[in-house]
């Protein structure tokens, strides 16, 4: 059966798996991006036909698990996420008590592991691979242990700039990720741009969450990094210790402004080569006479601003964060397809977060090691989410 038979249904209101579900909110036509997505196909068909058995690892295109975008899901797929998300909450903590004493649920591992290796997973060699392995690590812990049955949904922020407060994502009704942060006075976050785009302007909240399903969640660990104001100190210098307090979130136009369609089109389309990929991802160099130059990755980042999502290190602590690094692994995905042949292995050498020089031929011996949270992977094989890790990683975007 040919790809785009199976794949058109899925852009459109239909049949899947028998059972009849809407699978694209008709609010949104199709962006450049859905678009350019969509035209792609035809190149993950003849890409996944020419790869030998042992690179497909049993993985194919009728089998691969879909992640849909947030506001595609029915009310009922929304809540059974959030659901999920509160069940991890709700668990003991994997993490060792002895390191990360500040840990308190099975949530808070990932935010522990994200704290200490933060500068690890956003250099030039891990920030597309150790992430798409983070978000599946969190994927597989709501399927395992919370009952979840559906996949880690992403967020098309070019739906939700205009008016994000108001978004499935953000409204705080129940089938969102919770609301706005109550007004607050703080200055921005900064960024490392020339002035006057130096700082990505608050939005007016910061505060406390009130509405939706995560107004009484606690976080515990951070801040290490703090971004709004009145944020208690934690008792460790380096964050770790248990710290419990509202969740604050600043949900910022501004910020979302400088992640629209356009933007994520031209990283895809206009750069070749890994390492463009990367620093135009993190919005490096400077674009001159762009009003919201901050990078695909901060300007989808602060879009949940606040306490700990505007936290460079505590930012998982968000249940939002998962949202915008699954549109990253989807971004990374469709650049790989237009030529997959070279992209699939390209890994960025050298970049604006660099922790030195390496050389392309090193690649080979670099491994994913995220300690308590998951097993050791070299980062070579977490590469293609078509058959990578031994077959683990068997999923699509749509």
């Amino acid at each position: 059966m040919a790809l785009l038979a199976i794949f058109l249904p899925l852009f459109l209101p239909g049949v899947i798996a028998g059972a009849a579900q809407p699978v694209r909110n008709g609010l949104f036509p199709l962006d450049v991006v859905d678009q350019l997505e969509l035209s792609t196909m035809p190149k993950v068909e003849t890409w996944m036909a020419s790869k030998p058995a042992s690179a497909r690892n049993n993985c194919t295109l009728e089998t691969a698990a879909i992640r849909r975008e947030w506001s595609d899901l029915s009310v009922q797929e929304r809540e059974d996420y959030v659901g999920a998300v509160l069940c991890l909450q709700k668990k003991p903590a994997k993490a060792p008590k002895d390191q990360f004493p500040g840990a308190i649920s099975r949530f808070d591992d990932f935010v522990a592991f994200h704290m200490t290796q933060a500068m690890m997973l956003h250099d030039p060699q891990h920030l597309f691979a150790s992430h798409k392995y983070f978000i599946w690590t969190y994927e597989k812990a709501l399927r395992e242990e919370c009952g979840y049955t559906g996949y880690q949904p992403y967020m098309n922020y070019d739906r939700y700039a205009q008016d994000p407060i108001h978004s499935s994502m953000f409204n705080g009704n129940a089938s969102s990720m919770g609301g706005n942060g109550a007004p607050s006075t703080y200055s921005g976050v900064i960024q490392p741009f020339r002035k006057p785009y130096d700082k990505i302007p608050p939005a007016g909240g910061g505060g406390c969450v009130m509405e939706g399903p995560f107004k009484d969640m606690v976080v515990s660990l951070g801040p290490k990094s703090p971004v709004v104001n009145s944020v208690p100190k934690n008792p460790r210098a380096d964050g770790l210790g248990a710290n419990p307090r509202c969740l604050r979130r600043d949900v910022n136009r501004n910020s979302a402004l400088g992640a629209t369609a356009n933007y994520t089109y031209s990283l895809i389309m206009d750069n070749k080569d890994v390492d463009a990929f990367y620093n135009r991802y993190l919005g490096q160099p400077q674009l001159k006479g762009d009003n919201h130059p901050w990078g695909l990755h901060n300007a989808g980042h602060y879009i949940i601003g606040g306490d700990p999502g505007g936290d460079f290190y505590c930012s998982p602590g968000d249940p939002a964060f998962y949202f915008h690094h699954g549109m990253l692994d989807r971004v990374w995905w469709i650049w790989q397809m237009q030529d997959p042949t070279t992209r699939m292995t390209a890994i960025p050498e050298t970049g604006s977060m660099s922790m030195g020089p390496m050389k392309r031929s090193d690649a080979a011996e670099i491994m994913v090691d995220f300690g308590f949270l998951a097993p050791p992977v070299a980062l070579m094989k977490l590469l293609d989410p078509l058959g990578g890790y031994d077959g683990n990683f068997c999923y699509i975007y749509v």
